[in-house]
């Protein structure tokens, strides 16, 4: 219906003004179990129809929550009278950003909507897994958490295509106390792009990662303080990929360039170990689909990998289309809102550091007297690449080996000088998909990394 109603009111783009016509539906779900109890139940189904209207390099913008061929020509005409009235009041008289190309992109598979009662029922079965095998928990928390985007983008002088993403995950936290009664908890996600069936048609494939979950923590109950300074540590993927985000990828993206960020004056040059490179990806790593594939922007982009650092040099940044041409770079489908009374912004689909050729045992054994991190809560940074990130899960490393578990801590440094330190890169990557980033609105993106040694400092008690 919807691609009815939006396809139908293409005869009214005005020539010469470029014009995006964007109908869209998030959907959530959300269950909380908490030792045993049922304390949050929730769905919900936001949609609408916005148009983006760019006249004379200016850009008019308006939403409305409806989805009808009425909607549709309402806000087509007050994004262009928005576009004309900026226009006549910014000053600005700039050619429009030259398209990458135009088609239509084929249609994504609609999103499959799992009942309520099922998913319900699978938190109680991996909620009651975990309080028969581990009854000595001070705590435990099962989340069931469900976002999924459906758009349909209609655009004047680029792509059109329809855009699905769907993805949902389980949270499983555990909490104990430590030897000295210190709250210690752990958590991990399951899950990723897909329905329910897609990811947990068998919830006892779970079983042997919450064990592993759950020594952990038994680890980490036992576990002792980082000594603060400035330490030989090699970084779990997990951290490789907050690293990405939080550190590099908001510093590269070209809207925050133009705010001043430290990627402004460092184009071009070196900004990491001539091991490190990263690239966003848009669909496709490895030969295999992203964690969130995107695949059209909506501005009508259609989307390709963007490379940031080669060889440690930082040859590029994400860019919308106006950017680009700023910049004289290419746009490779980074624009992207969230909810359909977003206008689109600049933001990361899959970002990552490549992988090298160590494995992590080898890394590990080169250490002498150092920290194996592995995972993290939380982190920010900002536009200096200044950033410090929650350390969650860790190790001693003593004489090459792994040693005890580390209490909770935190890591900080600047981006761009602590990539310079990093000497060797493991084979491998992992992904997280699970997380919001925060810039202005929310957005679901995918960020990975490989295990990395470098030098960093750490917090201690």
């Amino acid at each position: 219906m919807l691609q009815d109603i939006i396809g139908s009111k293409r005869e009214l783009f005005a020539d010469g003004v470029q014009t995006v016509l964007r109908g869209q539906e998030n959907r959530t779900r959300r269950v909380v179990i908490l030792k045993g109890n049922l304390v949050q139940n929730m769905r919900s189904e936001v949609k609408g129809i916005n148009a983006r209207v760019n006249k004379n390099g200016t850009y008019g913008f308006a939403s409305i929550a409806e989805y009808s061929p009425e909607a549709a020509e309402k806000v087509i005409k007050a994004a262009t009278e928005n576009a004309v009235f900026l226009a006549r009041h910014s000053g600005r008289n700039i050619l429009l950003p030259a398209s990458t190309g135009t088609g239509t992109l084929p249609l994504n598979a609609d999103i499959v909507d799992t009942e309520q009662k099922e998913i319900i029922e699978l938190c109680q079965t991996i909620d009651k897994h975990i309080e028969e095998k581990y009854p000595d928990l001070t705590s435990r928390t099962v989340v069931y958490y469900e976002d999924s985007q459906d758009r349909i983008v209609y655009s004047s002088d680029a792509f059109s295509g329809h855009l699905v993403t769907p993805r949902c995950y389980i949270y499983i936290m555990m909490s104990s106390e430590s030897k000295d009664g210190v709250p210690v908890e752990m958590f991990k996600a399951f899950g990723g792009f897909g329905s329910l069936k897609d990811n947990f048609s068998k919830p006892e494939d779970m079983y042997e990662d919450i064990d592993k979950l759950y020594k952990r923590l038994m680890d980490k109950r036992e576990g002792v303080y980082a000594e603060a300074g400035y330490k030989t540590v090699v970084l779990g993927g997990l951290m490789g990929g907050m690293l990405a985000h939080e550190a590099v990828g908001h510093t590269v993206e070209a809207d925050l360039v133009r705010g001043g960020s430290v990627a402004g004056p460092s184009l071009n040059k070196q900004v990491a170990s001539g091991l490190v490179n990263m690239v966003d990806f848009a669909h496709t790593f490895d030969g295999k689909p992203c964690p969130l594939p995107v695949f059209l922007d909506d501005e009508g982009t259609k989307a390709e990998d963007a490379w940031l650092i080669k060889d440690g040099i930082l040859t590029g940044y994400m860019n919308d289309r106006e950017t680009a041409e700023e910049f004289g770079m290419k746009a490779a489908g980074n624009a992207r809102g969230w909810s359909f009374s977003d206008e689109p912004i600049i933001r990361m689909r899959n970002t990552c550091i490549l992988p090298g050729k160590n494995s992590v045992e080898e890394m590990i054994a080169s250490v002498d007297d150092g920290y194996y991190l592995i995972d993290s809560g939380n982190g920010q940074a900002d536009l200096t690449g200044e950033f410090m990130f929650g350390v969650t899960c860790g190790y001693e490393i003593k004489n090459g080996k792994l040693g005890r578990a580390l209490l909770d801590t935190t890591v900080s440094g600047v981006a761009f000088e602590m990539l310079k330190t990093v000497d060797m890169i493991s084979d491998k990557v992992e992904w997280s998909s699970s997380g919001f980033c925060g810039k202005k609105q929310p957005m679901a993106v995918g960020m990975g990394g490989p295990n990395m040694r470098c030098k960093i400092m750490i917090g201690g008690r």
